[in-house]
């Protein structure tokens, strides 16, 4: 909507800004917003073809404003946040995107971070602006059986050649220390939404079966942000970090979602479709949260269920994917999904190019990919629902105002390192500090982006392939190789 067609300034409560609008949860929280006619909701979009022929949609949406700029550039930026009560920062370039485009991906996650922060640090009183910032369960990478739940301050640890989840760390690690007064960071898990059916991408090998995720509905996901903008988070979500996540319904293994979708689509046996060496066997990501009911707590947002939103996603796909189940499956195996995984980026294109260092981060090695086997040998994954949890290497029952130089030292010795500042005044959560990793590498941290958020160095975190060899001196990051957890 024109600005020259909104209600006077006078009508609305509160103003948000939302970028990303034109995107799966941006369009979503849109239509939520819908329903806040005391919101001025201005919604930040590229003045492409594409964004207006998506915000079409909302042309009658009487509070919505639409800024058209970009979020690489600071003035922009700056133009957009004028007047508003609330930044809820969307906007993103992800996986498989990401992939294609890295250095795209890293101007607009880290560069968009940086332009907020230095936007609303300018303002005369940065109090009065709350930025909810977005990161993902990619930061926190693979994890499969035994040690497939987690929760915020585990491990940082990216898998391999992903980009999306770097400079979400990256972003991530510029809000927490960035000083401004009212933010809260945000980790999204898997959004489920129609666009999840119709997804044909070399990044579908890269899934393991036997791996897990605790999804989240976009109309979910859509209604935790409403709900923030219409001011009814509480004072005690500001300044944390948080796992978005549906809760135990929407905990699901990589192959109950496959047979889930499938049959959802009237494919008798999905099996039909795919070889089972094409899946990656490791180095993707995603756990079952111990944690997500927390922010549920805080702002109750879930109303969906995954059988409910399944079942939208499937009425509204064409005729033609709705019937995929009428397709010879070997048609379906060898002209669409086959001639995928050999696509740049896929399993097999690995394999065939003897991609010596992608093998090995999807399967171990080349040994370990012939020894998969083919479906005759499959046993659907049945991992613990029991819920455990990594140690963070202190006494997580001390409050963090009785936080001590000693029990940051105990902190970095479990990591494999140590603390070089001396001193630390109690409590003081936000102070950087100056820490040393097992690797030699100094660097600087805030106590809350290293024990609450789970964050470490990030030359080691940067350098993802050494995962493995970084965890034998890192106790911390060892019980992610060697299933050690508590319940």
């Amino acid at each position: 909507m024109s600005p020259d067609l909104l209600p006077d300034a006078a009508a609305f409560a509160r103003c948000t800004l939302l970028t990303g609008a034109t995107g799966n949860w941006g369009r979503a929280t849109l239509r939520e917003l819908r329903s806040y006619p005391e919101i001025k909701v201005r919604a930040f979009a590229q003045a492409t073809p594409r964004d207006r022929e998506v915000l079409a949609e909302f042309a009658e949406m009487r509070n919505l404003e639409v800024v058209w700029g970009d979020l690489t550039r600071y003035d922009d930026v700056a133009r957009a946040i004028d007047g508003v009560d609330v930044v809820l920062h969307v906007a993103a370039v992800v996986s498989p995107f990401a992939d294609e485009h890295p250095e795209l991906a890293r101007r607009v996650n880290i560069g968009s971070m940086q332009h907020l922060i230095r936007a609303i640090g300018a303002l005369p009183d940065p109090d009065a602006v709350a930025l909810v910032g977005i990161g993902s369960v990619a930061e926190t990478g693979d994890r499969q059986a035994a040690v497939h739940w987690g929760r915020v301050g585990d491990p940082i640890r990216v898998s391999q050649f992903d980009e999306y989840g770097q400079t979400k760390v990256i972003a991530e690690k510029l809000l927490l220390e960035s000083g401004l007064p009212r933010w809260a960071w945000l980790r999204q898990t898997g959004i489920f939404h129609p666009g999840i059916l119709k997804i044909r991408d070399p990044i579908m090998s890269h899934v393991p079966l036997a791996g897990v995720l605790e999804w989240a509905s976009a109309e979910d996901s859509a209604r935790l942000l409403a709900r923030i903008a219409g001011g009814d988070a509480p004072e005690e979500l500001w300044g944390g970090v948080y796992n978005i996540g549906g809760g135990d319904g929407w905990r699901l293994t990589n192959w109950e979602l496959q047979l889930a979708m499938s049959h959802a689509i009237g494919v008798r046996d999905v099996r039909a479709w795919y070889d089972r060496h094409w899946f990656a066997t490791q180095n993707f990501h995603g756990h079952w949260f111990t944690d997500s009911d927390r922010l549920h707590e805080l702002i109750p947002f879930r109303e969906d269920t995954f059988e409910s939103a399944l079942a939208r996603a499937v009425a509204s796909l064409p005729a033609s994917v709705r019937l995929a189940g009428k397709v010879p499956s070997r048609i379906v195996k060898h002209l669409v999904m086959k001639p995928l995984t050999r696509k740049p980026r896929g399993t097999m294109h690995a394999i065939r190019n003897n991609a010596r260092e992608e093998i090995g981060a999807y399967f171990g090695s080349l040994d370990a990919w012939r020894e998969i086997g083919d479906w005759s040998t499959f046993e659907a994954p049945a991992p613990s629902r029991s819920p455990t949890r990594l140690d963070h290497g202190y006494d997580e029952s001390i409050p963090t105002s009785a936080w001590t130089i000693g029990l940051y030292r105990d902190a970095a010795n479990f990591r494999g390192g140590s603390l070089i500042t001396e001193e630390a005044a109690r409590g003081a959560i936000s102070t950087p500090l100056v820490w040393r990793c097992a690797a030699g590498h100094v660097f600087a941290a805030s106590p809350r982006l290293v024990l609450i958020a789970g964050h470490w160095c990030p030359d080691c975190t940067r350098d993802s392939g050494s995962n493995a060899l970084q965890a034998e001196n890192n106790p911390f990051l060892a019980q992610l190789y060697d299933g050690v957890s508590s319940g």
